[in-house]
């Protein structure tokens, strides 16, 4: 059986070490406004939860 083993420690020079470690600055864009995120409650939950139940009670009825 064939193994291939990576060294634990990567040598490098200085220079790419540099280059790697080095903060990117950003400009981030303006003007732009982002949506309000809408917290789900348990509110939401229940809403869910009856809007499920909702046409299992009509079929019943007219069942009947």
């Amino acid at each position: 059986m064939k193994q291939d083993v990576m060294p634990s420690i990567v040598k490098m020079d200085a220079e790419t070490l540099k280059r790697l470690t080095t903060e990117v600055k950003e400009t981030l864009a303006t003007g732009i406004e982002m949506p309000s995120k809408k917290r789900f409650t348990a509110v939401n939950l229940w809403k869910i939860h009856q809007a499920k139940k909702q046409p299992a009670r009509i079929t019943r009825k007219w069942a009947i």
